[in-house]
């Protein structure tokens, strides 16, 4: 009977753990999926409105993970170096914020204020696109490359290779990919791990 008892106990832990576990999402290669999301300027963006961008550098981030601040500078430093050349960065935070207050949509516009975001910061209150693009930490990278009316993913995972102290950083993934693609080239690395804090899903 405790056998059984035991057996039953971790199927309904397996059970709740697969309840609340995102899709795979995209693979390196696969045509990514537009959105339409809130900004914190309270107007709804998309991927098409950029019109003149070659491709996007998505970032699901948010306000309290510590990973995500200490990348927040980083990021911002990505767009102000490859928006202009095409390459914009679009945030978007995926938090339950019934889990982290700290993730809220009024958090999103203080924070946005205070540190001058020069992208737009969407909120996936839905988490759908989370979803869909196979997102699990914060900040976790998507660099999409525009072919045609296709976007097509050509990297996945991290920005660069040290986390805590970007001056030691020896290898620039998000950079390097993105400067490959300018010169049409081939990504070299596709992807890698993304390092941060777990994404906040709601609970089912």
């Amino acid at each position: 009977m405790k056998k059984v008892f035991l057996f039953l106990t971790v199927m309904a832990a397996m059970t709740a753990l697969n309840a609340f576990a995102p899709p795979a999402g995209y693979q390196v290669g696969d045509k990514a999926k537009d959105f339409k999301l809130k900004n914190v300027d309270g107007k709804m963006v998309s991927l098409a409105d950029y019109k003149s961008a070659k491709g996007f550098i998505v970032v699901f981030t948010c306000n309290h993970c510590p990973y995500a601040k200490l990348y927040e500078s980083r990021i911002i430093d990505l767009d102000k170096k490859y928006a202009a050349k095409g390459y914009p960065v679009i945030a978007i935070n995926p938090n339950d914020p019934s889990i982290e207050a700290e993730d809220s949509f009024d958090n999103m516009v203080q924070r946005a204020k205070e540190k001058s975001y020069p992208f737009p910061y969407l909120f996936d209150q839905t988490q759908e696109y989370a979803q869909a693009y196979g997102a699990v930490r914060t900040p976790h990278v998507f660099v999409l490359n525009k072919k045609g009316s296709d976007l097509i993913v050509e990297y996945i995972g991290a920005i660069d290779d040290n986390t805590e102290v970007p001056t030691a950083v020896k290898t620039k993934y998000v950079e390097n990919a993105v400067n490959e693609l300018l010169a049409g080239k081939k990504v070299t690395t596709t992807s890698t791990k993304a390092v941060g804090c777990g994404i906040k899903w709601k609970k089912a």
